[in-house]
This record gives structure tokens, C-alpha cells and sequence, in this order.
């Protein structure tokens, strides 16, 4: 069984989502978005390492305010950067090196099955990169100043999701060969550049990005209804049942 060092990202503004807390912590039925999506590895016999980036400026206080969950989880908790792959990059520094795959999973990812995570650290393990990914079904239309410029066959077309895993050598060479003005917006994108095939598992949209205020009601129906699916035996979060 391949070990893993998984790392979520929390440093992002989430200027869409608004408000007066970051998305991240917002809540769904009373526990932040980002401990659920933390409790999907917390648990699992793969899993070594949870490493957590927060922004600079947020950093005291979620070690305060989290301290038992960061204690009760065993986290690590660094200071992220001013985009996604600036706080992967970070992290990756404190990644433990006997581990055999990184896994790198959106902070404001919650509802995914852990069937979709035992696939998607199966087919890394066994190709050196792998993520979830969910096929386009809707018609895709090109648009510029609110008119369609052209519609876009969809036939291929993937959304990329998380988790995103990777061998750690295959990930930590990756991003130091990253030129300084190549801006990537999922960590698939740095090891493609890199000139290594990534595996798609495929997943589907239940795997939602809370992006908006109006995707959190969406996303608590979503995690009801997995909560029905989830295989017997599957590791339960620690704060399935204590609240902290």
C-alpha cells in the first residue's frame, strides 16, 4: 500500500464567495467547510501527513481557534501564498520524504466519496499521477462580452476536480522546474508541463467546488445524500460525532 502526505489549500481570498468570512470556514450544518474536507483522509491506514495552508494573515488564529482540531487531526499547519500553487509549493516543503504520493485536495471540496479516493491513489500509485475529473455534459459555448463567439464540441472535455495525486519526487520536481511567470491553476497542470501523463479517474459534478454563497446549500444536499452512499466500513471523521 503506497503511503501518502495529503495537502489542502485554505489561503485563497474567495472574492466570489463574499461575505464576511472566507470560504473556507464558512459552515455547513455547524462544522467549517474545510475540517470536512480534512475528515475525508483523517483516518485512512495510506494516509501519513495532513498538511493545512492557510494565508499569512490567517495563521494565529486558526491555530487558535483550531487548536483541537489541528491537535485531534494532527495537522500541519503552514503559511500559504497569494495563489493556490505559491501554498502548494510551501507545503511541499514539509512534506514527510518517506511518503510515496502527495496528494493535493481543495479545501473547499467536501463532498467526495471515499471509493472516488481509494481509485484515484490506486491509479497514482500505479501511473505516478492521477485525479479525479468529471466529463462535460452541457453544451459549451465560447463567449465574449455576453455574446457567443462559438460553440465547442464537448466531446473529451474533462472538468478538472480534487484530489489530484502524484509521486512526491514526480510532484516536488515538477513545481522547482516552474518558471516564475507560469501561473497554473491545478497542480495536474504543473506535472503536464513537466512532460508527465496524467490518469483521469472520472467522478461526476457531486464533487462540487464551493465557489459562490449559493453553493453551499447545494453542497449540504450533496453530503446528505453520499452520507446514504458511503461503503461500509469507510473511515468516519472524527467530528462525526463530538463537536469542537
Amino acid at each position: 500500500m503506497a503511503t501518502v502526505a495529503v495537502v489542502i489549500p485554505a489561503a485563497g481570498a474567495g472574492q466570489r464567495f463574499g461575505g464576511q468570512v472566507k470560504k473556507p470556514f464558512a459552515q455547513i450544518d455547524n462544522r467549517p467547510i474545510f475540517i470536512r474536507s480534512i475528515e475525508l483522509f483523517i483516518g485512512r491506514p495510506d494516509v501519513k501527513q495532513v498538511i493545512l495552508t492557510v494565508a499569512p494573515d490567517d495563521y494565529e488564529v486558526v491555530r487558535e481557534k483550531y487548536a483541537a482540531n489541528i491537535m485531534f487531526m494532527g495537522l500541519k499547519l503552514v503559511k500559504g501564498g497569494a495563489e493556490r500553487f505559491q501554498s502548494v509549493r510551501l507545503a511541499l516543503e514539509h512534506v514527510d520524504p518517506k511518503v510515496d504520493l502527495v496528494c493535493v485536495h481543495d479545501a473547499v471540496r467536501p463532498c467526495v466519496l471515499a471509493s472516488w479516493i481509494d481509485e484515484v491513489f490506486q491509479q497514482a500509485a500505479r501511473t505516478g499521477a492521477a485525479i479525479l475529473a468529471a466529463p462535460l455534459t452541457g453544451t459549451i459555448k465560447r463567449v465574449k462580452d455576453r455574446t457567443i463567439e462559438k460553440t465547442l464540441p464537448r466531446t473529451g472535455l474533462y472538468e478538472a476536480q480534487t484530489p489530484q495525486v502524484f509521486r512526491r519526487d514526480i510532484l516536488l520536481q515538477a513545481y522547482a522546474d516552474l518558471p516564475d511567470d507560469f501561473h497554473p491553476t491545478d497542480d495536474a497542470e504543473v506535472v503536464e508541463r513537466a512532460g508527465h501523463q496524467v490518469t483521469v479517474v472520472p467522478g461526476d459534478q457531486r464533487n462540487i467546488k464551493i465557489t459562490t454563497a449559493g453553493d453551499m446549500t447545494l453542497a449540504a444536499a450533496i453530503l446528505k445524500e453520499l452520507s446514504r452512499q458511503a461503503r461500509p466500513g469507510a473511515p468516519r471523521g472524527p467530528f462525526e460525532e463530538a463537536q469542537w
